[in-house]
């Protein structure tokens, strides 16, 4: 017989119909807060700049008058064809790269790979625009390298191309080997039993195994090429660029409907990419069935010494480029005197803000991925483990998912129109550390919740169920239940926000007020004011801050989380 005593006498035991009200109440209220958040700082700053196009610099509704002065200034309309162009090269340069590195790590015997998968990721803990500060250092007027180019300058479509291939390299090649571990042994197996060649097996078997992959990182690129700003204004030079004629239009005429236009253009290319990418996921297959064999490389000296070499090569190129800048910091006089010298860290000098950039990006940071992790992470529950107000909460979902197709700068020439405008109350917010906060983290919402639901959806829905026939409050659950077991991937969010709140040029660039200059935007002052070294010096600064989050990530998981996750282990 099963005592039943303890559920009779517990405190949930006592809980009546009033407080599965109660939790209803709470659970209803939690999703409008969520739906209202989501509007306030996705949905309006957007609706303003799209607004905001449409009116003059008086505020009056003038129709498309602004969009045909855009397109009949030949200036101004290039500037699409080069993004484009640039983005098209840019892609068909990073793709290749990207998949033969991914190849090498995922169908190959060669050693080293969680080092040469590393060495991939290091741009993702930089500045975009550090490649094009070391590309200035090797390649510039002053470079150590410029021979090289045989009388080509680096400023212009052939640096920015370079820097966005550095750049963009670790996402494809993240997606790429997420594409390229689903893979199905016995199709491999039978192949080979029919005597097939490696390349037919590669060009039917591999090939269409990853083509959605594919696809997903050439959308994925072309839209970080095409919406990118830090490099194009580092490197770019008279070479035009959307993104940096909406910086020119919004900063240097202070023409914001010109702007805005900018920015909604800017954000076609974007859109198109996310739907196409949408309808190309809904026609993908599921890889791996129930009987499938995990796919198991076999060792073969001459393919993998060639990749070993080949991944040896691009990781040295990654790791080399960031190197350069490291090293620059801290060179006396480039490169007429390469001593050491730790003079270029005194920011004072170069700013007269010094440090504070720094200490506020900190800051910005830490509470992007306080506040963030936390919006993320409850409205995820309240979206995937509640069943009340499902209008609400597909609502909710749609607008969390909406992010994913804006880019960094076109949010943030949304938040200058929204939160700046006489009539929003919240206006006296512009300029503060937390319009950065909330633009940081609604930027980055998308796959930070994509990761929440995840996690979320590995739980059975039992808990739930059962705690409710216990009348246990939802809250209780979420607290000592759902969160414990999705400790780990709060954390992978709360790292994420960090590191992109403190590497994020595009979305902060307009935001900032005469006390909230974050580092990322001093590296571009310093840079425009012909301080490379300075410059160098704060990126240096992100990186090892970056890193050292990561790394702290890494010991958390493996020292910490284990106590938590002691439940999966026998």
């Amino acid at each position: 017989m099963v005592d039943v005593s303890l559920a009779n006498n517990s405190p949930a035991a006592g809980f009546t119909g009033p407080r599965i009200d109660r939790d209803a109440l709470i659970i209803r209220v939690g999703i409008i807060l969520l739906v209202g958040w989501l509007i306030l700082t996705i949905a309006m700053p957007l609706w303003t700049l799209l607004s905001k196009s449409f009116q003059n610099t008086d505020g009056q509704f003038i129709g498309l008058a602004n969009y045909i002065r855009y397109f009949s200034t030949p200036s101004l309309f290039h500037s699409i064809y080069n993004s484009v162009w640039v983005a098209v090269v840019s892609t068909t340069i990073v793709i290749p790269l990207a998949f033969l590195y991914a190849f090498a790590l995922t169908r190959s015997k060669m050693k080293f790979k969680g080092l040469f998968y590393a060495a991939a990721l290091l741009p993702v803990f930089a500045p975009s625009l550090l490649s094009a500060i070391s590309l200035t250092y090797l390649f510039g007027t002053q470079g150590l390298l410029k021979g090289l180019l045989f009388g080509n300058s680096i400023y212009g479509p052939l640096g920015i191309i370079i820097a966005q291939v550095y750049y963009c390299l670790p996402s494809a090649v993240i997606i790429l080997v997420t594409a390229l571990t689903l893979a199905d042994a016995r199709l491999y197996e039978v192949a080979e039993a029919l005597g097939t060649t490696k390349w037919r097996v590669f060009f039917t078997i591999t090939l269409p195994g990853v083509k959605y992959g594919l696809i997903n990182a050439v959308f994925v690129v072309f839209t970080l090429v095409v919406t990118d700003f830090g490099i194009a204004k580092v490197i770019g030079g008279q070479f035009n660029v959307l993104a940096t004629d909406a910086y020119k239009q919004v900063v240097g005429q202070q023409n914001f409907s010109m702007g805005a236009v900018v920015g909604m253009i800017l954000l076609v290319p974007a859109v198109l990419a996310f739907f196409i990418d949408r309808m190309v996921q809904r026609r993908q297959f599921s890889l791996l069935s129930a009987r499938a064999v995990p796919y198991e490389p076999k060792p073969s000296a001459r393919r993998d010494i060639s990749l070993t070499i080949y991944v040896a090569v691009i990781a040295g190129l990654i790791v080399g480029l960031l190197g350069v800048s490291v090293w620059a910091s801290f060179v006396t006089y480039w490169p007429y005197n390469l001593s050491l010298t730790l003079k270029n860290y005194d920011f004072g000098v170069f700013d007269a803000d010094g440090w504070t950039p720094y200490f506020n990006s900190i800051k910005m940071a830490g509470l992007a991925a306080i506040i963030g992790t936390i919006v993320v992470f409850t409205g995820a529950y309240l979206i995937d483990k509640t069943k009340i107000s499902p209008g609400g909460r597909a609502l909710a979902h749609l607008l969390a998912m909406l992010p994913m197709a804006v880019p960094g700068l076109v949010l943030g020439l949304g938040y200058v129109f929204f939160f700046n405008a006489p009539w929003n109350p919240l206006n006296i917010l512009y300029g503060t550390l937390l319009v950065l906060v909330v633009n940081s983290t609604a930027h980055y919402y998308t796959v930070a919740h994509i990761t929440a639901l995840t996690a979320l959806k590995q739980i059975d829905p039992e808990f739930e169920s059962v705690a409710a026939s216990l009348k246990v409050p939802a809250w209780q659950t979420f607290r000592r239940v759902t969160v414990p077991i999705c400790m780990p991937a709060i954390i992978d969010i709360a790292v994420y926000m960090f590191v992109n709140a403190l590497t994020t040029v595009s979305a902060v660039i307009f935001l900032y007020g005469p006390g909230t200059k974050l580092a990322s935007v001093a590296i571009v002052h310093m840079d425009e004011a012909g301080v490379t070294a300075g410059a160098a010096a704060m990126a240096t600064l992100i990186v090892a801050t970056a890193l050292s989050v990561k790394l702290l990530h890494v010991l958390v998981e493996r020292f910490f989380l284990v106590r938590l996750q002691a439940w999966r282990k026998r």
